[in-house]
């Protein structure tokens, strides 16, 4: 298992570049910028990544075991 996951992290980080968001296919991330009727602006990105650093946490955050028996 550790084998794969290290194979898979691997093949992500050779083929695709790392970016502040992520892991994406292009070095620099095409953001859609733009100002709403009100005068807000606005920015999305990363809508060409492979691998975000929030999903990469997620993947690796281990669950803390139930206890499921009653300690007293």
């Amino acid at each position: 298992m550790i084998k794969a996951t290290l194979l898979t992290i691997l093949i992500l980080i050779s083929t695709g570049c790392i970016n502040k968001h992520g892991i994406s296919a292009k070095v620099y991330s095409d953001c859609k910028e733009y100002y709403d009727l009100q005068g807000f602006y606005h920015k999305e990105c990363g809508e060409d990544d492979v691998v975000t650093y929030k999903e990469m946490g997620e993947f690796f955050k281990k669950e803390q075991p139930k206890n499921e028996k009653n300690v007293w």
